[in-house]
């Protein structure tokens, strides 16, 4: 290796010598680092009056947004790199990287093309759709000199024959655009090219073999190429790093990768390849990391295969037979993920002393967990859970100092947890449920002050929930539901100021419920105890708690007026308790209050489900007729009532309609964005404005918005919605950004995405406008008892829909991510045509000003991947996990949280064996006719796949369309 980087660590081109950046996948990442270094380094000179011309021409002409140009001398403005000459006092432009500048207009090359003396360019994330005539003729005289061209993260749709006329250029990145086209017949115009990353593009045909024997990077992953490996890639000698994944490759991987004697990384996952784990790799003496995850690999595992390779995954597969005895041994293993194969046998207990991860979670295992596992002292993530393993925890996992994620859920351990555990200090995340584990809970746990996420439920442990919680103030989720413990709940519960989710279901708690703390926001589950006592008046402080379940208790008294209940409130239950009086079920909130004979509700029925007069009689069918034409006017007319009565109890209005004299709010910015003549004719801002001043127009409410209903002058009807900037989670202060923000994605156009049409902004809030196509969201048709007319044709079509949307989002230069991505934030046009909304809330949403994990603010209960709890960044897998539970509701009929249980998590459980995953399907569709039977198990696998607990084991939304439109 030290030899081949010397063959071209400096260069010289006119007489000018600048370092070479080492060949590497990251150099693009490490570029603009290394102009800076350089910079800083050499002397300021000036140069020649031709260059300094061209650098200000090309400030001047294209504008890019926040570029620093203001220094006098261009050598020091942002992202231009200068190096003396040798033969004059001059410097000489060698370098330029604008990455992330906006720059969308080609014009910008007119001025780099004249620069002579350019070794590298970096133009990546922006805006440029084309590279314009100057760049691709002879002209360019740049093109002679550059070695290095970075336009990764564009919307640049040219081929690899566009790029012609660079002789010398040794790394080209185009990735992340929609370069389309066979490679087969075009890599061989790069003479000296050594790295080529053509990633993420709409690539086909088969692996190619004409690229140039000194290639020593290829990067190909998350395109369309397919057909099995070809024999001819063995060719390339110098190959250091080849990535195929994420393609339709199939067929058998050959045994003659190990004759690559320089092939440090291979990259194979997610494709469709099969057969055995080439038999001859571990004879592979340079490979440090193979990845082979998500393909149809059969048969055992190699011995031998980890002697050498610091990171192995072969996640995903449909291997089979035991772990070989020396697999974890190898003293250079740092990551190993087996995940979801079919491995049985017990685990080895030999540890390499440097293993950082290890992941056998959704096999066969048996017997216990080897006590030698102390041995791996910088084991960081051990996840063990959903397979068959016994015995009790090890002691020796103490040892294990660096231990950030423990996950042994859903095995037969048995015993009490040692006390070793509670000597964990970076512990964050502790899975421990559905094992026989027993014992006090507060002998192991109270001293694990950097716990996130603690699950010790459908276990039998005893005893009561210790005063000593507090001392887990960073907790964000505690689930001790199904155990056996007893007494009060502790008021300490209360001091926990970053506690979002609350289980603690099913055991023998009594008491009565204290102060909650006012973050939770997802749940909040005491039922199946023995708690008495009313329902606390301040539970209307959990001012975004969205589920309260507190059946199955012995509560009395009355149930708070939906003023005093959480406002974020979606669900409540409140069944087989001994509440009694009248109670009126906020709207958009789903009530359960079956078996509190004294509780009548709204419906005139009491918590029996009972008519309330206790009277059952016999009518005539005329007279039944008349009774309920009359019933049904007379419901109308109370329905009337009762909004009015309750709108004005909600959002304080005092008179009917806003008083002649009410000042609508100041608009600071009010902007159409939308070009279409039919809407731009419509749309009037002020009649929005009034629309949203009267409660009546409220169609929808969701965690972040409130949708109205807005009548134009034409009498053509919009959807406005409506943000809070008042919110202290909303960035303050940046309205002008947000309107900038907004133009932008009102330019996207996709007929899966709410694109927003205009916009105002007042000095509190924000209001944009949308097409009014409203049939209620997925989670309507699917929970509000229409789903047993929903088949499972449209319920594919909705799939189709929204994978298509979010796979446009997601292949934006600047991929649109979303905050909350549910079946409540998807509209639906028709009954199979979803639009994803809420598509802005990632630009306005500030994670810092929000107490706790990024999960307080960030998704739905049930859609929150499990990431989130300890992280603050908001990620793309993090959106297929959301959308893996979205596929799950369509295919189960149930909501995403169910008895407290998250749906992901119940299916994950029930998919292990593949005998049970017809206990997952909704037998009202599944079983109406063969093909779609077929079909839900293949969008069930997909499913599966995108709820992976490993954010890296999930697929890219454009895999997930693609296996969605092939399902059968």
């Amino acid at each position: 290796m030290v030899e081949r980087r010397r063959r071209y660590c400096s260069c010289s081109i006119h007489g000018l010598s600048l370092p070479l950046l080492l060949l590497s996948f990251f150099s693009f990442l490490r570029l603009h680092a290394s102009f800076a270094a350089t910079a800083a380094a050499a002397p300021p000179l000036r140069l020649n009056s031709t260059q300094e011309s061209i650098l200000r021409d090309l400030s001047r002409g294209e504008r890019i947004a926040g570029w620093n140009t203001t220094a006098s001398n261009p050598c020091l403005w942002s992202g231009i790199v200068c190096s003396p000459s040798d033969s004059t006092s001059f410097s000489a432009v060698t370098g330029i990287a604008l990455s992330g500048y906006g720059i969308s207009n080609s014009s910008v090359f007119a001025s780099i093309c004249a620069l002579d003396t350019l070794l590298y360019l970096d133009l990546s994330r922006n805006s440029l759709a084309d590279l314009g005539y100057r760049f691709l003729g002879p002209s360019c005289s740049m093109k002679e000199g550059l070695r290095s061209l970075n336009l990764s993260s564009n919307q640049l749709a040219a081929s690899l024959a566009d790029l012609s006329g660079f002789p010398r250029l040794e790394v080209l990145d185009l990735s992340f655009n929609h370069v389309r086209g066979n490679l087969s017949t075009e890599l061989g115009r790069f003479p000296q090219l050594r790295s080529l990353n053509l990633s993420t593009n709409g690539l086909n045909g088969g692996v190619p073999t004409s690229m140039v024997l000194s290639l020593e990077e290829l990067v190909l992953s998350g395109n369309h190429l397919r057909g099995p490996i070809p024999p001819g890639l063995f060719a390339y000698a110098d190959l250091v790093m080849l990535d195929l994944s994420q393609n339709n490759l199939t067929g058998d991987v050959p045994d003659e990768f190990w004759k690559l004697d320089k092939l440090e990384t291979l990259l194979l996952s997610g494709n469709g390849l099969s057969g055995a784990i080439p038999g001859r790799l571990p004879n592979s003496t340079t490979m440090s990391r193979f990845a082979a995850n998500q393909n149809k690999f059969t048969g055992s595992i190699p011995s031998g295969i980890t002697e050498h390779v610091k990171m192995l995954d072969l996640s995903y597969n449909k291997l089979s037979g035991k772990i070989p005895s020396d697999l974890l041994a190898s003293p250079v293993l740092e990551t190993i993920d087996l995940t979801s194969n079919s491995l049985e046998g017990s685990i080895p207990g030999n540890f390499s002393a440097k293993l950082f991860r290890l992941r056998l979670g959704m096999n066969l295992l048996t017997g216990s967990i080897p006590d030698s596992i102390g041995d791996a002292s910088k084991l960081a993530y051990l996840e063990l859970d959903h397979n068959s393993l016994t015995g009790s925890i090890p002691p020796r996992l103490g040892e294990c100092s660096e231990l950030a994620l423990l996950n042994l859920a859903s095995n037969g351990l048995h015993g009490q947890v040692p006390d070793q555990i509670s000597t964990l200090e970076k512990l964050v995340v502790l899975k421990l449920q559905m094992n026989n584990l027993s014992g006090s809970i507060k002998s192991a746990f109270s001293s694990l002050t950097s716990l996130s996420i603690l699950n010790l439920s459908r276990n039998s442990f005893t005893g009561e929930i210790p005063q000593s919680v507090d001392q887990l103030s960073k907790l964000s989720n505690m689930n001790l539901a199904g155990n056996k413990i007893s007494g009060p709940i502790p008021p300490s519960v209360g001091s926990l100021q970053f506690l979002i989710e609350l289980n603690l279901g099913d055991n023998s708690l009594t008491g009565t419920i204290p102060k909650m703390p006012v973050t939770l926001s997802t749940s909040l589950n005491l039922s199946h105890n023995s708690l008495s006592g009313s329902i606390p008046s301040n539970i209307g402080t959990l001012k975004e708690l969205e589920i309260l379940d507190l059946s199955y208790n012995s509560l009395s008294g009355t149930v708070p007026t939906p003023p005093d209940l959480p406002p974020s409130l979606t669900l409540l239950v409140l069944s087989y308790n001994q509440l009694t009086g009248y109670f009126q079920a906020p709207p958009h909130v789903v009530v359960s209050t079956t078996g509190n004979p004294g509780l009548t509700t709204a419906s005139g029925t009491d918590g029996d489900g009972i008519p309330s007069d206790g009277k059952k009689k016999n009518h005539a069918v005329l007279i039944t007729i008349f009774a309920i034409v009359g019933a049904l006017v007379g419901l109308c007319l109370l329905a009337t009532v009762i909004m009015f009565s309750l709108s004005k109890r909600i959002y304080r209005v005092e008179d009917i309609g806003p008083p002649p004299e009410q000042v609508l709010p100041q608009i600071i910015n009010g902007h159409l964005i939308t070009m279409n003549s039919i809407h731009t004719t419509a749309i009037d801002l002020s009649y929005a404005m009034e629309a949203v001043s009267s409660p009546a127009n409220i169609f929808l409410k969701t965690r972040f918005c409130t949708y109205y209903k807005a009548a134009m002058p034409n009498r053509s009807i919009y959807s406005v919605k409506k943000l809070d900037w008042s919110d202290k989670i909303f960035q303050i202060g940046s309205q002008e950004k947000f309107g900038h923000e907004l133009e932008v994605l009102g330019k996207l156009s996709n007929s899966n995405v709410m694109v927003p049409l205009a916009y105002v902004l007042t000095e509190n809030n924000a209001y944009l406008l949308y097409e009014h196509a409203y049939k209620g969201t997925v989670f309507d048709l699917l929970h509000d008892g229409r789903s047993d007319g929903l088949d499972w044709p449209s319920r594919y079509s909705i799939a189709l829909g929204v994978a298509q949307g979010l796979t446009f989002l997601h292949g934006r230069t600047q991929p649109v991510l979303l905050l909350d991505l549910s079946t409540r934030t998807i509209h639906l046009k028709s009954m199979n045509e979803p639009q994803i909304g809420d598509i802005e809330l990632y630009k306005i949403i500030d994670p810092s000003k929000s107490s706790g994990s990024l999960s307080t603010i960030a998704g739905t209960v049930g859609y929150i991947p499990p990431e989130y709890a300890y992280t603050m960044r908001l990620t793309m897998a993090g959106n297929v996990y959301s959308f893996g539970v979205i596929l799950l509701e369509l295919l189960t009929g149930r909501p995403s949280v169910s008895d407290g249980t998250e749906l992901a998590q119940w299916a994950l459980s029930l998919s292990v064996r593949p005998e049970q995953r017809e206990q997952v399907l909704d037998t009202r569709v599944s079983r109406t006719s063969v093909g779609g039977h077929s079909q839900m198990l293949s969008v069930l696998n997909i499913a599966l796949s995108c709820v992976s607990f490993s954010p890296d084991a999930r697929p890219k939304m454009r895999n997930v369309l693609r296996s969605l439109v092939n399902a059968k």
